[in-house]
């Protein structure tokens, strides 16, 4: 029987996750191999180069580009302030001279006899990356970052928006098929990460943005309250950066989709601990999932490492990822070998499955991923 390797999708109560953290630029790194770190450890820093400005001095002074040095009270690598006088002309018979002031705080980077500009480097910004997780640093690369390791539960989801935040788990349904409604919303869940079931309505979106609630994971989400509660839409690159204080994870897709019983019950035994939450989601060439990471501070015996993919055989549990399967739930029973021609009129290769729901389905290997559960 033939198998193939196809992207995943981790379920799992123990696993050892790694995660890279690493400066954009060249930087310092505050963390040796081994050190014990919590999800807010910094372990690198860098310095980027302030934006560049520039002063227009002949243009304001009134002279000729090649004088402003004439003018100009200070030279290349001079600290300058916003509001210092920084050039000035005599005045002559019944005409005043002129003064200038800068508009930027920085140090003057060059003096153009050319252009009649003064370019000004503002001060460089601080960039800080944190260990994101608990965990410890299994390695150094100088001067670029660390690579943190952790072991502990992880789910990984189909799709999310927002950035990395860390907080408490909290179950806010009864069962994976309830929708996560306003009124499950508590006045102390400020901080918290709460679990959903098949879904989150607008009204709750809102109200967990302003009560301080930094994260929801649950089973699907419908596209337009996403839209209205973003503002935009969303495109087809990575999502992550939006400028929103809540971080949302859904496990299965869009609509109203109950949350898998393996997923919900994993999340149900992290309840009460801290856990790491991540939207960040790329679906093309380099695939990001959103997750929730929960390390755990005391497991024994050997764990899997979490891959990003795996082999598919019969009896693989599988996730499908188009329509007009898509978020259901099944297992492999079939791998033909030869091709078979789909709507589109490609040949693919394909799979055959028991999905959860009764039904035999056969589907292209490419529109499902595997779900790695332990």
């Amino acid at each position: 029987m033939g198998s193939a390797y196809t992207p995943g999708l981790t379920v799992s109560k123990d696993v050892v996750v790694q995660r890279v953290r690493r400066l954009p630029i060249k930087g310092d790194v505050l963390v040796a191999a081994g050190d014990p770190v919590k999800h807010d450890t910094v372990v690198a820093r860098a310095l980027l180069p302030g934006p560049l400005q520039t002063i227009k001095l002949a243009e304001k002074l009134g002279v000729e580009a090649k004088d402003v040095r004439q003018f100009f009270q200070l030279k290349e690598g001079d600290a300058v302030e916003k509001g210092q006088l920084v050039a000035k002309t005599k005045g002559w018979l019944i005409f005043k001279g002129h003064e200038l002031t800068s508009d930027y705080t920085g140090v003057v980077e060059s003096i153009s006899e050319i252009t009649g500009h003064v370019l000004v480097r503002e001060p460089s910004i601080p960039v800080e990356i944190a260990a994101y997780v608990d965990g410890r640093v299994s390695s150094v690369m100088v001067g670029e970052g660390a690579l943190i390791e952790t072991r502990g539960a992880m789910v990984q989801g189909i799709f999310g928006v927002g950035g990395e935040r860390n907080g408490t788990v909290r179950v806010a349904v009864t069962g994976q098929g309830e929708v996560l409604d306003a009124a499950a919303i508590r006045a102390d869940d400020a901080g918290k990460i709460l679990i959903g079931g098949s879904g989150v309505t607008y009204e709750a979106l809102q109200k967990a943005n302003e009560s301080g609630v930094i994260g929801i994971v649950t089973g699907a989400v419908r596209d337009v309250d996403l839209i209205k509660f973003l503002g935009f839409d969303i495109g087809v690159a990575i999502t992550g950066q939006e400028p929103i204080n809540l971080t949302l994870v859904a496990t299965e897709g869009f609509g109203v989709l109950p949350m898998a019983e393996r997923t919900f019950n994993l999340l149900k035994t992290i309840e009460g601990k801290t856990a790491s939450l991540n939207g960040a989601t790329q679906i093309r060439a380099g695939v990001i999932r959103p997750e929730v990471i929960c390390p755990m501070e005391s497991v024994a015996g050997e764990a899997q490492v979490a891959a990003s993919g795996g082999t598919l055989d019969i009896g693989t549990p599988i996730r499908v990822i188009r329509e007009p399967y898509f978020g259901l739930l099944g297992k492999v029973t079939g791998l033909p070998p030869q091709l078979l021609t789909v709507e589109s009129g490609a040949e693919v290769r394909v799979l055959e499955a028991k999905l959860d729901d009764g039904r035999d389905v056969t589907v292209p290997r490419a529109n499902v991923e595997i779900i790695a559960a332990s």
